[in-house]
This record gives C-alpha cells, structure tokens and sequence, in this order.
C-alpha cells in the first residue's frame, strides 16, 4: 500500500470512527485520547491503488476518514466478487489482520485518507483496557451482519431488492458518522462497482436503476442519491435496519464495594 503519509494534528481529533463506536458505547475524553495516540499516521491514498492484497500479510488497523473502499474476491478467471463497499468510519484490517495472510484484497474506489494504527499497538490496549476489546468485538459483530445481508442479497433477493437494499444500508451507514443527510447521500463509485457487489451485469444494473426512478423512489443526479419513498423502497428491499445493542454497563459486585 502506497500513498502520502503524513502525522496526525494535535488538534481536537474529530473522526468518523468515533463517531460510529459512540453509537453502542460512552467514549470518554480518556478514551478518546487513549485511541488518538494509537494512530501511527494519517495516509492518503489514490483511487484505484490496493490497500490490502490477498495472499499477503496486513498488520494494520486503518479507520476510513474519508472516502469509499471496497473489499474483494478475484477469481482465476478474472471474475471478481466485492464482499462489501466501506465507507468513512469502516475498518481496513478487519478481518484481514488477524489472519496469517489476507485471504480478501481491499481496493479504493476513490482518493481514500485513512487513519492507521498498528494491531499489535491496539491489542496492547485492550490487555490493559479491557473496553477497547469490547469495541472490537461491537465492531466484528456489525462486519458479520453486513455479510449475512450479502448472502441474502445473493441468495433470495431480486435484482430490483438487491439494489433498493443496498442503497439503504450504504445510506444508514452514512448517517450513522454524519456523511449524509436524513434523505440523500452521495454514492461516488461506478456502476462496475455495484454491479460486482449484488451479482449484476452493468446492464441488468441500469435497468434496475431506472425501475427505481420510474416508479418515483430515487432520483440521482451527479451521483447523489435521493430518496422519494423511503418507506416503499423499504417494503420494496425487506429493509430491516439492526442495530447493535449497546455494550452492557457492568455493575460492581457486592465485595468490590465493600473493599
């Protein structure tokens, strides 16, 4: 993985992937500092470049802060899955990192900026703040979550749900870390892109787009998406928003208060 690189401002530490975990858990100023000193360097990387490829070793846990991602499957043929498109406030490494050697590639679908740590510093945290591991594990259980949907998508879904479902979970995610508004985000990849992640040939896609917009759900301009029926299209994509529950608050036991 190529790119610039450059230190991480002592300024007020204002990132997305703060955002996302104070959605199932209270971060301190501590803590919030405690993560901030475990980012090694702010990388900035062009569209198109690899950030991980499979087959090689990835010791790194690398926040999005800007920018969308995608992670993939090519096969001998040259025939390529993407497993899932991530997005400001996802993780690079996640699984990848803790495995040998990756067994998926990771490729920026756009000028991408990450915020990098290294995983043996961030495992160091966690045996000394336990919660840091917690987080990680929130954070493993929505990766699973979205890979369940894919093999619904892939599975059960009609081309037409696929896309409707797909648009909703990319747009919740957004909202989640602030990257769009209540009904419009802005969807900065290609057609191949969505098309390799629902199991589409670019055509079908374009025809399935259009059946969206014809039947007064979305509208798209200059790659913005905008949703008209939300509610229809979330009938239309059995759209079933899960969020994680929130990490239990463990209480004392009796002899801890006692001592």
């Amino acid at each position: 993985m190529t790119g610039v690189v450059r230190k991480i401002s002592s300024a007020r530490w204002d990132s997305p992937i703060v955002a996302r975990l104070r959605q199932f858990i209270d971060l301190g100023a501590a803590e919030v500092d405690t993560l901030r000193a475990l980012i090694e360097c702010e990388l900035s990387v062009e569209r198109r470049r690899d950030l991980v490829v499979d087959g090689y070793e990835y010791s790194k846990l690398s926040f999005i802060k800007e920018g969308f991602a995608a992670r993939y499957k090519l096969l001998r043929n040259g025939r390529r899955q993407i497993i899932n498109v991530m997005v400001p406030g996802d993780i690079i490494g996640l699984p990848g990192s803790f495995l040998d050697q990756a067994t998926f590639s990771v490729i920026a679908l756009t000028d991408i900026k990450l915020e990098v740590c290294s995983l043996e510093g961030f495992v160091a945290v966690c045996h000394r703040q336990p919660r840091f591991g917690l987080m990680l594990t929130w954070l493993a259980v929505q990766e699973a979550m979205s890979y369940a949907d894919r093999v619904v998508d892939i599975g059960r879904r009609t081309p037409v749900e696929r896309l409707a479902h797909f648009l909703l979970e990319i747009h919740g995610r957004l909202v989640l870390v602030g990257a769009s508004t209540e009904t419009s985000f802005d969807l900065p990849i290609s057609q191949e892109v969505i098309s390799d992640a629902l199991g589409l040939s670019v055509p079908h896609l374009n025809r399935m787009f259009a059946k969206l917009r014809t039947e007064g759900l979305i509208t798209i301009t200059d790659r913005r998406i905008q949703f008209i029926g939300k509610k229809a299209l979330c009938l239309l994509a059995h759209f079933q928003p899960a969020r994680v529950a929130r990490i239990p608050t463990v209480q004392p036991l009796k002899h801890e208060l006692i001592a």
